[in-house]
């Protein structure tokens, strides 16, 4: 059976908004201020290759769909590209009907049922990178089993943040904590306590 594996880049108050830049966030790009080191690339190039499977919001999805189709090929050692291009992704959008990039699955209606289906469509994990909205729903709903952060040792002050007042309370288990890179980061993944 499948796992729901949120991933995400995360500030040490909380904020998981724009870490790449690429919206409209004024601190956007604030994790490119950091070297994650060849651990940090392994940590998330492993995160992928053990995924069977990406679920994302619209947001996050038009994001990836605009820049990763084209990173595939010379440049893409070790086929991190490839994986990520050809992989299934879910979707969870009331308004894309018609998604372009390959192999591209839209969920409309009933999330947390079709979610959970997923679940039992998949034997590994099922990525939820970034997709906030998404991952509230997820967790209003007791739906996520594992949380791999990547904590950025930055307070931003503003933005969207991970966990949102009023959220359910969850109790977790540390099952990782580790440095990478030579800046300060840290991979923390939790689990269902």
């Amino acid at each position: 059976m499948g796992k729901i594996v949120v991933t995400e880049f995360i500030s040490l108050d909380g904020v998981i908004e724009d870490p790449g830049g690429s919206e409209d966030f004024e601190y956007g790009g604030w994790s490119f201020e950091y070297d994650r080191g060849e651990d940090g690339d392994k940590f998330k190039y492993d995160e992928l290759m053990a995924a069977d499977a990406e679920l994302l919001g619209r947001v996050t999805y038009e994001g990836f769909a605009a820049a990763w189709p084209e990173r595939e090929g010379d440049q893409d050692e070790g086929g991190f590209a490839a994986k990520f291009n050809s992989m299934p992704k879910h979707v969870v959008s009331t308004t894309l009907k018609d998604p372009e990039w390959q192999n591209s699955h839209v969920i409309s209606e009933n999330v947390p049922e079709e979610v959970d289906k997923l679940r039992g469509t998949y034997d590994s994990d099922i990525q939820v990178a970034g997709s906030a909205t998404l991952v509230r729903t997820l967790l209003e709903k007791d739906l996520v089993d594992r949380w791999n952060l990547m904590v950025f040792p930055t307070i931003l002050g503003s933005g969207k943040r991970l966990f949102a007042d009023g959220v359910p309370r969850r109790k977790l288990k540390l099952v990782e904590d580790r440095g990478v890179g030579p800046d300060g980061i840290r991979v923390q993944i939790y689990e269902r306590a």
